[in-house]
């Protein structure tokens, strides 16, 4: 009964949390957005409140997808601001035909994280791969097979749990910690694939050392099911068509967008686990406060 009344209270509190971060101005949210028109997902954290008042400074935190499609206006812009390191989240099978453009005077950094390779149930992604493997590769029809598949819809689900508690990709993103605090003057851009869930992570776990609130943090993850919006509700039909329920809905919006849903459940278990995001950051990541008091100073205003 106890288990219940908590699990509960757990679910209004990530309700509570959700609507709130929506409810946040979606004038920073606009203005985030980089001018770039071939990198998708592609955004400054400069803007986002923090909570002594100040402000994370603009162009120097960027998170994004991939870089193999931009521009060279994309490239010459980003090069402006400038961005002195690019650090990639993606493991070689998606270099594949998929290598970034290079930034001119950039220096890039590969630490690559597979968030379902120690899963519970491994499988999951070997059959998925098994249908990347079709004559006609097709995004598409992967992420609808995956609504359907079991194994899939459980390495959906602790997709973040994994990123958030698997020593290996602990270790990488203490790194690109260690990278962020002794960068030098200049902008850093991250990214993975499609710049949600492991970059998600990533600008969660920043946000968090430098001050902002749980709200901002939920709000700049969400923001991400903005961008990928008309792709998950075309899916989201061909799966309702195919009478999926709630459940396979689920896994779409975790491919395609990300689960806001299962990463406010994965942050209870930090919190659970070592009190807070800082803790978890001190604990887990080796960052301390004096390295959240260097990132502060660097890149807040």
């Amino acid at each position: 009964m106890e288990q219940a009344k908590l699990s509960c209270e757990n679910c209004k509190y990530r309700f509570l949390v959700i609507i709130v971060a929506l409810l946040a101005s979606t004038t920073v949210f606009a203005q985030q957005f980089l001018p770039v028109n071939g990198i998708v997902n592609a955004r400054d954290l400069g803007g986002y409140p923090v909570q002594d008042g100040r402000t994370v400074r603009d162009s120097v935190l960027l998170r994004a997808a991939h870089l193999a499609d931009a521009t060279d206006e994309d490239l010459a812009f980003l090069a402006s601001l400038p961005v002195v390191k690019v650090m990639d989240f993606r493991t070689e099978p998606e270099l594949s035909g998929k290598q970034d453009r290079i930034i001119p005077g950039a220096e890039y950094l590969r630490l690559p994280m597979d968030p379902g390779k120690n899963s519970s149930d491994g499988s999951a992604a070997a059959e998925i791969k098994q249908v990347k493997n079709m004559k006609k590769f097709d995004l598409n029809k992967i992420i609808v097979y995956a609504a359907f598949n079991e194994k899939a819809q459980k390495m959906a689900q602790e997709m973040y749990f994994n990123l958030l508690f698997e020593p290996e990709c602990q270790a990488q993103y203490a790194e690109f910690f260690r990278q962020v605090v002794n960068a030098e003057q200049g902008g850093i851009l991250y990214h993975c694939t499609q710049g949600k869930d492991r970059t998600g992570i990533a600008s969660a776990l920043l946000l968090s050392a430098l001050g902002a609130s749980r709200e901002t943090i939920v709000f700049d993850f969400d923001a991400t099911n903005k961008v990928y919006e008309k792709d998950m509700e075309k899916l989201i039909r061909e799966v309702k068509f195919l009478r999926g329920t709630d459940k396979e809905i689920a896994v779409v919006k975790a491919f395609i967008g990300c689960s806001t849903e299962n990463f406010l459940k994965a942050l209870e278990r930090v919190d659970a686990e070592y009190g807070s995001l800082e803790g978890y950051l001190e604990k887990a990541l080796g960052v301390t406060e004096a390295d959240r008091e260097v990132l502060k100073t660097r890149y807040l205003k």
